[in-house]
């Protein structure tokens, strides 16, 4: 007589608990209000040194004239045809390579991490805000950034697609570039002005 095995059972597999990652999103996100002085200097520190470069070496090759993404209220397009025709080829190959490819690859990532520690942080200090479930404290801190994120890699694209091929420069990508680079900045207004006032009410609480 032969025996036989019994059948194994169809193994399905697990599917990914959405409830534990969302978990340890929110986790890392709160632990970044204990790093924020960290963050901030490392912020101040790219900063200044973006700004060094372009003050002292980017302006030299452009002939004085600002790079496109330093023009808060934007540019019109002969504005920025004017910038890249200064630049000439090895002007916008410096510039790509030195702010698009290295400091600002890293900054606007770094800068969003800055604000969501510091959202956190000063929120903290408002009863109003520290009795919110903590993952209603991580989705704040986030849909308050991460437009501006996107907003800011979104502009580097689009002015280092215009540095790397000038055929790319025309009426319609310059105007694209501009409107982005002001998005970027009315953006970047809203956190920092949350921010601004949780430190105000923060203070006043304490006198």
């Amino acid at each position: 007589m032969t025996s036989r095995l019994p059948a194994k059972a169809p193994t399905i597999p697990a599917e990914p608990d959405s409830s534990g990652l969302w978990a340890n999103l929110t986790a890392m996100v709160l632990r970044l209000s204990r790093h924020v002085g960290a963050l901030c200097f490392l912020s101040v520190a790219v900063f200044v040194a973006m700004t060094g470069m372009e003050f002292f070496y980017f302006r030299r090759l452009s002939g004085g004239l600002a790079s496109l993404d330093m023009r808060y209220f934007g540019f019109t397009p002969d504005e920025g045809m004017a910038w890249l025709t200064a630049l000439g080829r090895r002007g916008s190959e410096i510039i790509l390579v030195w702010h698009y490819l290295t400091f600002d690859l890293l900054f606007p990532t770094l800068l969003s991490l800055t604000l969501v520690s510091l959202i956190l942080a000063t929120g903290r200090r408002l009863k109003n805000f520290r009795v919110l479930p903590a993952q209603m404290q991580a989705v704040f801190a986030l849909i308050l950034v991460l437009p501006y994120t996107l907003a800011d890699y979104a502009q580097n694209i689009a002015v280092a697609r215009l540095l790397s091929d000038f055929l790319y420069a025309n009426p319609d990508s310059l105007s694209v570039a501009s409107a982005l680079i002001v998005t970027k900045f009315a953006l970047l207004a809203v956190p920092v002005i949350v921010i601004a006032a949780f430190w105000l009410a923060g203070q006043r609480r304490r006198s």
